[in-house]
């Protein structure tokens, strides 16, 4: 019992009392990889579609921007709410028999709204370890291609919504907390539309997957703000 109180009067240790705060605000930055999954439909085995060898999913990166507001439930557990940006491009290949190729290309910006629990350990020192997770939807709000015929293009449906899972640190410094996180995410949407056309007719499911690394910044002047009007009252 010694040792935590000890560690708590440390003054080496960066923000000390931050974790008690209800709310805090701050904003994320992050790269991202991320590509199609895909089942291949009835349609691929008929006779009529033997000239057509495979459609292989690409990986291409990407980033995100956006902000965080992050709300303590109970000691190490928190609400997080993470409205981003993020900057998209996938693709699929479509490879023939004959030896050619044809390159399905669709970038996307969307408007995501993240929705997760974060679980965190003790603070040792100026680290803490901790787990994310939960739901994110997102909604494309524009991308090329949008206007052509859609019947010489793969269409794919506007919104989304995935599970999203990761693991991170908090480091936290004079002025701010700073934590980089890695975290994946599975969609839960079949992205293929009704209409079918030459580029979607092999295909039964489609959905997104991707892996992401975050930096993100909490606390600053606000948090020093609040300290110093505490300080007056006493």
């Amino acid at each position: 019992m010694a040792l935590p109180g000890q560690a708590q009067n440390d003054p080496k240790e960066n923000l000390g009392d931050y974790d008690a705060q209800w709310i805090h605000y701050g904003f994320l930055m992050g790269i991202h990889n991320s590509r199609y999954r895909i089942q291949y439909s009835d349609d691929f085995a008929r006779p009529e579609m033997d000239s057509l060898h495979s459609v292989v999913p690409g990986h291409l990166p990407g980033w995100k921007v956006g902000f965080v507001v992050d709300m303590n439930l109970l000691q190490y557990l928190s609400f997080r709410v993470l409205p981003t940006v993020g900057f998209y491009e996938q693709d699929l290949t479509y490879r023939y028999t004959d030896g050619t190729s044809h390159r399905e290309l669709k970038d996307a910006t969307l408007v995501e709204l993240p929705l997760m629990l974060k679980y965190k350990s003790a603070r040792r020192g100026n680290i803490a370890m901790y787990v994310t997770g939960g739901i994110s939807p997102a909604l494309e709000a524009s991308g090329k291609g949008d206007e052509l015929d859609t019947r010489e293009r793969l269409e794919l449906r506007n919104w989304n919504a995935s599970i999203d899972a990761g693991v991170g640190f908090d480091l936290y410094f004079p002025l701010f907390k700073f934590s980089p996180e890695v975290r994946y995410s599975w969609g839960l949407r079949n992205m293929l539309t009704d209409d079918v056309n030459s580029y979607d007719q092999p295909l039964k499911k489609l959905t997104y997957q991707n892996i992401s690394f975050y930096i993100t910044f909490e606390g600053g002047p606000s948090y020093l703000k609040n300290n110093q009007r505490k300080k007056k009252k006493r």
